[in-house]
């Protein structure tokens, strides 16, 4: 198979490919029988692909090395070019949704790509379309901010991805220390991070001002293609996890303090130390995280393995953290090969090998549905896909020992909290966007004053105090990638992880159930929307409290009676 590394690409021209698409358009308008308009179909999925594909061998290249000027020069290409291009996509979808040939075409691909047709509609008008440039570049520009950052601590400098380990350090001097030092990177750069998200936040209401909505919010729900559920349906979400989740939450929280000497409520210093001998840490180096994984992927399934064997021997993933690399990490498609590909930045911490579970359900998932047509069917709605990451999570539980060693038990029981811990989070974030997108006048001292008010209802057990720059201050928002790169983009997880702690309630029962679930939810790929998938694999939808209520008080008992004995 060809490698990562061998891929080639190349800079398409953008005239020639806007004629190409007008071709193909006119082809589907003319077309006299469906397998004149089924070529045609086929020819923009053919065409679509290849432009995706070297525009994420791009943005990966450039995520690799922020600093290397070629893909550096791509990728300020790719921000300008592509709202361009979606000019001759969404005429396409024009021609399909008016094709004579609708109902021949549904036949054989299902209506979900009509659906989301008529989404494409209403997210582009021309004139948005500078609007759009100038937001890719503004967010890239914050996302090479933090790439770029120099943390001084204890004499030697680090990325924020590589204060981590610091961040997590069982000494309480030295972890607060390093919580400061990271927090004051973020204060020295407070001025640019307003300005930059300030000007998205304008940038955004106003391209849905011109395509006729009040405001953002509407235009991003669709952007994200939410095409089963509205704002009033994350609503009553937050609502739920304020009600079931939090007070969940809050005991964990206060048992923790317990185990540390701590008072409740904490620092967030004091709140990222899991137990007092230390957060659980991967038994070994990266390249032993890897083995593990492989021997996971082996055991699992038939299909994992394969899958896991092209992921390595590929070279289809790029996960050591190093300077000059972006932070975070992703999975995304190099289409023209068929294969995922695996971003991350590892640190030594529990996270790795989160990581080579999370990404690589999303890497699986598409791998299953590699080859389906149109492209769009490959992955679904990103809530969807985030089932396929997370659930992958709880499975890798079993294979504890080889991930962790003698930390394994400390990882069983903070895995399930921090599943708990993650929910309020990930909802004050959606709720925080939908906040300033209704209200785009504020200015930034009102936007964290809204992120402090959303901390006391949704993290009652973080402690304010201004002991910690930025943070402790109430707006630790800003190093949070989706809420400037892709908004309304972090309720996906939240939603997501509620189904997949019905997995993890599931696998406690019965693994080869469990599994057999999993692969029926992941096979679908992203040919039915969000409730449809789940109801094709027999789940339970997240907007229906009880699910909530129910594995809140599934997870809550089960680390009540979780035997600590040994573990300081």
């Amino acid at each position: 198979m060809i490698k990562f590394s061998e891929m080639k690409y190349s800079r398409p021209d953008l005239r020639e490919t806007a004629e190409e698409m007008k071709r193909i358009t006119a082809d589907l308008q003319n077309a006299k029988t469906y397998e004149e308009a089924h070529a045609a179909f086929l020819a923009k999925n053919s065409l679509e692909m290849h432009i995706m594909t070297m525009k994420e061998l791009a943005q990966i290249r450039h995520d690799i090395d922020t600093r290397d000027t070629f893909y550096d020069e791509e990728i300020k290409f790719w921000d300008a070019s592509l709202p361009g291009l979606q000019e001759y996509l969404v005429r396409f979808s024009k021609a399909m949704l008016e094709s004579p040939f609708r109902c021949d075409f549904e036949k054989e691909y299902g209506t979900l790509m009509f659906v989301n047709a008529e989404i494409d509609l209403k997210t582009f008008a021309p004139e948005i379309i500078e609007d759009m440039q100038e937001e890719n570049r503004i967010a890239s520009a914050y996302e090479d901010l933090l790439a770029s950052a120099q943390v001084p601590f204890e004499g030697k400098t680090y990325t924020l991805s590589q204060m981590t380990p610091f961040k997590n350090d069982p000494d309480d001097e030295r972890r607060r220390q390093a919580w400061i030092a990271e927090g004051q990177w973020y204060k020295d750069h407070q001025e640019e991070l307003d300005t930059y998200y300030d000007q998205l936040v304008k940038i955004r209401d106003r391209m849905g001002r011109k395509l006729g909505y009040d405001g953002y919010t509407q235009l991003g729900y669709y952007r994200m293609g939410r095409n089963c559920y509205d704002a009033h349906d994350v609503e009553k979400f937050r609502a739920a996890v304020q009600k079931y989740v939090v007070p969940v939450t809050a005991g964990v929280f206060q048992a923790q303090a317990g185990r540390l000497g701590k008072t409740y409520p904490m620092s967030f210093a004091d709140n990222q130390l899991e137990f007092r001998s230390g957060n659980p840490k991967p038994a070994g180096s990266s390249d032993d995280i890897v083995a593990a994984g492989k021997k996971f992927y082996d055991e699992l399934s038939p299909e994992t393995s394969e899958f896991f064997h092209t992921m390595l021997d590929g070279e289809l993933m790029n996960l050591l953290s190093k300077e000059g690399k972006r932070g975070g990490g992703y999975c995304t498609g190099i289409y023209d090969y068929e294969v995922p590909f695996i971003f991350a930045n590892f640190n030594g911490t529990q996270g790795d090998v989160e990581v080579i579970t999370h990404e690589a359900g999303h890497a699986f998932e598409a791998y299953v549905n590699r080859r389906r047509v149109p492209v769009s069917y490959i992955y679904p709605t990103m809530e969807a896909c985030e089932i396929h990451s997370t659930s992958m999570e709880y499975f890798a539980e079993k294979w504890a020992d080889d991930f962790f060693g003698e930390d394994a038990r400390k990882y069983l029981y903070s895995h399930l909290s921090g599943a708990l811990k993650f929910i309020p989070y990930g909802t004050m974030v959606d709720h925080f966007q939908h906040e300033v997108y209704a209200h785009p006048e504020m200015t930034p001292e009102e936007r964290h004053a809204c992120w402090r008010k959303l901390e006391g209802i949704y993290r009652p057990w973080m402690k304010l105090d201004g002991d910690i720059p930025v943070y402790g201050e109430g707006y630790g928002w800003q190093r949070q990638h989706h809420i400037y790169s892709a908004p309304f983009y972090y309720i996906d997880y939240c939603l997501a992880q509620t189904v997949s702690l019905e997995f993890w309630a599931m696998i406690q029962d019965d693994v080869k159930s469990a599994w057999n679930k999993y692969m029926k939810y992941t096979e679908q790929g992203g040919s039915k929307v969000f409730t449809e998938l789940l109801q094709g694999a027999g789940l339970a939808s997240p907007f229906d409290e009880n699910t909530l209520r129910n594995v809140c008080a599934k997870a809550d008992a089960f680390l009540k009676n979780f035997d600590l004995n040994g573990i300081e």
